[in-house]
C-alpha cells in the first residue's frame, strides 16, 4: 500500500511538474495570441500605384510594445504584430521599441490605481531574470538587452539607433538595401525611474531615447489620463522632464492627463511628441487630445503620432485612421502627423506592420499627395530624429 501510495504521489508530482512547465512554455504565447490580434491577418494587397509609391519611402512608426513578448523579433511570426521580418515587408525603415513594465488589473481608460500589476506575473511566466521581478527598472533595462541581442544577432539587418549620427549612418547604407531595418528605444511611462532623478541617466545609458510620462496610472511624475487624480506634473516630474532636455531624450506625452500636457507643454525647450494615441476631432475620449494641445506640440516642432486600435480612432479599419490623420493635417500642418501604431500593445489592429502599406493606399484616397504622404509616413520622424536625438 506505502509503494502504491509514493507512486501515485509521484506521478502526481510529475504531472503537476510537467504542467507547470507546458504552462510557462505555452502560456505566453497563449495570452499573446488573444491580445494582439488583427482584424485581417493578411497577405496584404494594395493598389499598383500605392505599391509604387510606398516602395520610395521612408517608413517610420512611433510606438510597438513588442519587447514585452518573448516571440524572437528574426522570425517571421504568425502572430503578434511585429518582427524584424514584417517590418522588411512592410518597407518600414524606422520602428520604435516601447518598454512597459507595469500595467494594474483590470486597466480601464477612466480610473486606475497602480496598487497592482499585471508584468508580475508575465515576468515570471516568460522566465525574466528575476531581479525583474520585483523592480521596474530592471524590466527597462531587460527589455533594451533585448534589442540590443536581437541587433546582434541580425547580421546588420537591425540597427539600434541613439544619436543623429546613428540615424544617419542608417539611411546612407538603406539606400543599397531597402531591407535594412532600425528601431530606437522608447519607455511606456518613467514609473521605471523609481522615484530617483539619477535612473533618467541609467536608462539613457542603456539606449532609452523616449519617455512617456505615465501609463494607465498616476506615478511620481504626475497624473495618467487613465489615473485617479488627473493632476499635472510633481516637482519630482519637473526635475525628470527638465534632465531628459539636458540629455536630448525625447518627451511623450501618449497617456499623460490633460494637466500634465498643459505643464509639459509650458516649460518645453525642445520637440514634444504623441508617440501613439487619438485626437478628440474625431473620436473624444480620456486618451485622446484636444486641439489646443495638438496646436502645443507642433508649436514645439514635435508630431502627432496616429494610432491604429480602436479606441484612438473610433472605428475598426484603416479609413478610420486616415481619417484620424487628415484631421490632423488639417489643423496643424502635415509636417507635424505621425505613425504611432501601438502595435503589440494589447490591442487589435487592422493589420500588422508587414501591411503597413494600406495606409499609403488610403492616404492617396484621402487626397493628400505623394511629398505629404511620405512625411506622414515617415518623413516627419525621421526629421524629428534628426534634429531631436543627440548627436552622437
Amino acid at each position: 500500500m506505502k509503494k502504491w501510495i509514493g507512486r501515485l504521489v509521484g506521478t502526481i508530482v510529475l504531472v503537476a511538474i510537467v504542467g507547470l512547465g507546458l504552462f510557462f512554455a505555452i502560456g505566453p504565447a497563449q495570452i499573446e495570441k488573444g491580445m494582439n490580434t488583427v482584424t485581417d491577418p493578411g497577405p496584404y494587397t494594395v493598389s499598383d500605384r500605392a505599391e509604387a509609391l510606398h516602395k520610395t519611402l521612408i517608413v517610420a512608426d512611433l510606438h510597438s510594445d513588442s519587447l514585452l513578448w518573448n516571440r524572437d523579433l528574426l522570425t517571421y511570426g504568425d502572430y503578434g504584430h511585429v518582427d524584424v521580418p514584417r517590418l522588411q515587408t512592410g518597407n518600414v525603415a524606422i520602428q520604435a521599441f516601447t518598454a512597459v513594465t507595469k500595467s494594474p488589473r483590470g486597466q480601464n481608460f477612466d480610473s486606475n490605481t497602480g496598487d497592482t500589476d499585471n508584468i508580475t506575473l508575465l515576468a515570471m511566466m516568460q522566465r525574466w531574470p528575476k531581479a525583474t521581478w520585483s523592480s521596474l527598472k530592471e524590466r527597462a533595462l531587460y527589455q533594451a538587452e533585448k534589442l540590443h541581442e536581437v541587433q546582434a544577432r541580425s547580421n546588420g539587418g537591425l540597427s539600434i539607433i541613439k544619436t543623429q549620427k546613428d540615424l544617419a549612418a542608417f539611411l546612407k547604407r538603406r539606400e543599397d538595401n531597402p531591407d535594412l531595418v532600425s528601431g530606437f528605444l522608447g519607455i511606456e511611462g518613467a514609473h521605471p525611474l523609481e522615484g530617483d532623478l539619477a535612473n533618467v541617466d541609467v536608462l539613457f545609458d542603456a539606449g532609452y531615447r523616449m519617455f512617456g510620462i505615465t501609463h494607465f496610472f498616476d506615478n511620481e511624475l504626475g497624473g495618467s489620463a487613465h489615473g485617479v487624480s488627473k493632476a499635472g506634473l510633481t516637482d519630482f516630474g519637473r526635475d525628470v522632464v527638465t534632465r531628459m532636455e539636458e540629455l536630448e531624450i525625447m518627451v511623450d506625452v501618449a497617456h499623460s492627463s490633460p494637466a500634465v500636457v498643459d505643464d509639459i507643454l509650458a516649460m518645453a525647450t525642445r520637440p514634444v511628441l504623441l508617440s501613439h494615441g487619438g485626437v478628440k476631432g474625431t473620436c473624444d475620449n480620456v486618451r485622446n487630445l484636444s486641439d489646443d494641445h495638438l496646436r502645443g506640440i507642433a508649436r514645439t516642432g514635435g508630431v502627432i503620432g496616429i494610432a491604429f486600435f480602436p479606441t484612438a480612432t473610433c472605428g475598426e479599419g484603416v479609413r478610420d485612421i486616415a481619417k484620424a490623420i487628415r484631421y490632423t493635417a488639417d489643423l496643424v500642418g502635415v509636417d507635424h502627423v505621425a505613425l504611432g501604431s501601438d502595435y503589440d500593445g494589447s490591442v487589435s489592429v487592422p493589420f500588422d506592420i508587414s501591411g503597413i502599406a494600406k495606409i499609403t493606399e488610403a492616404l492617396i484616397e484621402f487626397d493628400f499627395n505623394d511629398e505629404e504622404i511620405g512625411q506622414i509616413m515617415g518623413g516627419n520622424v525621421a526629421r524629428l530624429l534628426s534634429e531631436a536625438l543627440p548627436k552622437g
